[in-house]
């Protein structure tokens, strides 16, 4: 009994230790994940010591792994994986086979490893990026359905398909031999667990799903559901392949089912409470003492690897025909060393593949990437607007920018430029066409851009905020803009452009956060849009309608709260 009360006691410390570091983070403008980070740090084995059993708080951590996985599956569907499968193989087999040989090679050039097997070894560890920091991060930021963001999760959730390639190949690594052997076991594993999972996701999920919830229980419900995710984590666990890979699969297998909202909605606050403790139990890995001892030789590690896996990726993004800043914001996204890179370093460290110095600086250096990761994403996008004004980077960088193709009418004018063909770009474009309306749409998407073709709308492949594509919507003879893109940050910079191109062009904007809608404003639209705020508006209308109310009052009423940008049902910060 008083080892489960110690365990209580150290769940509840660990949680409410996360609450206020992230509390703190929050009143700093950072993200709250440093917060986590720091808590776990300061009630760990090298901080204070609050805690009595460590590694059970570790293993519960990797809970919360397993619902920000299985969370991106529900969301992250197959369509949306095929429009981005080419660079998820692709990309991510060329960014680990180009990491891991560059990091051999200089490794054992500068005579940081002992032999050819260790540099390897360390080049594997290296190579890996952090899904569960990389997604958290992109979830605060709002940025998971952007370009650049589903090409991060694509190549970080390759790569967490490869760990469990890596943690079977490690043993052959001793015995050169038997490597053949073993790639050709794990592949085995990959392909009969897939063949399982379609199957299963096809014929026996959906009807499981559909029979627990005719029963109209809660409580059934969210327990098939966690049962689900944690359960395929553990098949996956127990071949030898990684719980990320099998959590991910569970939530693809629910991704296709029409009860997929109601899951994440359930799953929702399970995944952020088991997030905190995993991103806390990270910070208990660091040892101040060594990093202190050792910190020059981290911090170059840090600067070496964080700077020579963005310079890796770029081009592999670029090459597979990218925009420069999803080039970029993607490079300095996903150039951390992953949370799984310490299952690798020690299942290296038992295997003697590795040293206890060199497994201590993996482990020190992996840690202070990860705190970085949210620096690094904040900072991208300044980087990106430096370049791009450095007349040294700015023309050789400019091809990059320039619109990938496009299908415009040679002389288009009067028209209504839409930037984005998302679900509410769709909606707008498929209104103003009914009405008979010219239309031309701005979209980086390759499968968008693939219906514009069918459906013979005019369109521009490229980014919507890039000077070089405004330049080919002449927005000097167009007729508006209406801005719906996922990106916060490029609907103000496509403003800003699009109104020193055309001053008195009429542009309406989507506002993604409360605060957006008094900047964009400021900036020039002449009209901010908040969905959320929207769909109150029109619920609100309906219930007064109910009600009895007259309807020429309830449409004052309505756009009395339009002109005032909502200021009155904002909510109180």
């Amino acid at each position: 009994m008083a080892a489960e009360h110690g365990l209580i006691l150290d769940f509840t410390i660990v949680l409410g230790a996360s609450a206020l570091g992230g509390y703190v983070a929050n009143r700093l403008r950072q993200p709250v994940l440093l917060g986590y980070l720091a808590t776990g740090l300061a009630v760990g084995p090298y901080g204070f010591k609050l805690l009595s059993d460590v590694p059970r708080i570790q293993a519960l951590a990797s809970i919360g792994v397993a619902f920000l996985l299985f969370a991106l599956g529900v969301e992250f569907s197959l369509t949306e994986l095929k429009r981005v499968k080419d660079i998820a193989i692709k990309g991510s087999l060329l960014q680990i086979g180009l990491t891991t040989a560059l990091v051999a090679f200089l490794t054992i050039t500068l005579g940081w490893v002992s032999g050819f097997t260790e540099g390897i070894f360390v080049g594997v560890v290296l190579s890996l990026s952090s899904t569960a920091v990389v997604l958290k991060t992109l979830a605060e930021r709002g940025e998971t359905n952007t370009l650049h963001g589903q090409v991060m999760l694509a190549i970080l959730i390759a790569q967490d398909l490869a760990l469990g390639v890596m943690l079977a190949f490690l043993p052959a690594l001793r015995q050169p031999e038997s490597i053949g052997l073993a790639l050709g076991s794990v592949l085995l594993k990959v392909l009969v667990f897939l063949g399982v999972a379609i199957a299963c996701g096809r014929w026996i999920v959906p009807k499981l799903i559909s029979n627990v919830a005719a029963t109209e229980s809660t409580e059934l419900f969210v327990l098939t559901v966690i049962a689900l995710c944690l359960g395929v984590a553990l098949v996956t666990a127990k071949l030898g392949l990684s719980i990320e890979m099998g959590a991910f699969v569970a939530g693809l297998m629910v991704s296709e089912i029409d009860y997929a909202d109601h899951a994440l909605a359930k799953v929702l606050p399970l995944r952020d409470t088991f997030a905190s403790l995993f991103f806390a139990s990270i910070g208990m890995l660091i040892d101040p003492v060594i990093l202190i001892q050792n910190l020059g030789l981290v911090l170059g590690l840090v600067t070496l690897v964080m700077l020579g896996k963005a310079m890796i990726v770029m081009p592999i993004i670029l090459k597979f025909g990218y925009s420069l800043k999803t080039a970029i914001l993607t490079s300095f996204g996903i150039n951390q060393i992953g949370e799984f890179s310490f299952v690798l370093a020690l299942a290296g460290l038992q295997l003697q593949l590795i040293p206890e110095r060199t497994y201590f600086l993996l482990l020190e250096t992996t840690a202070v990437t990860l705190i970085l990761t949210p620096i690094s994403l904040k900072l991208a996008p300044k980087l990106l607007a430096h370049l791009t004004q450095m007349p040294f980077f700015a023309k050789s960088l400019r091809q990059f920018a320039e619109p990938q193709s496009l299908s415009i009418p040679e002389t288009i004018s009067s028209h209504v430029v839409v930037a984005g063909y998302g679900r509410v770009g769709q909606v707008i474009v498929n209104i103003l066409l009914n009405q008979g309306y010219l239309v031309l749409v701005v979209e980086n998407s390759e499968a968008a851009i693939q219906r514009l073709r069918m459906q013979r709308i005019a369109y521009i492949f490229g980014d919507a905020d890039s000077e070089l594509v405004l330049e080919k919507t002449h927005l000097e003879k167009a007729k508006a803009l209406a801005i719906a893109l996922p990106d916060p940050a490029s609907s103000r910079l496509l403003l800003k452009r699009a109104l020193a191109i055309a001053p008195q062009l009429d542009i309406i904007a989507r506002s993604h956060h409360d605060r957006e809608i008094d900047l964009l404003t400021q900036i020039g639209a002449k009209e901010v849009v908040q969905p959320e705020f929207e769909a109150a508006l029109e619920l609100s209308a309906h219930l007064l309608t109910t009600l009895g109310e007259p309807k020429t009052q309830i449409d004052q009423i309505i756009t009395n709260i339009r002109t005032d940008r909502y200021r009155s049902i904002r909510p109180d910060r």
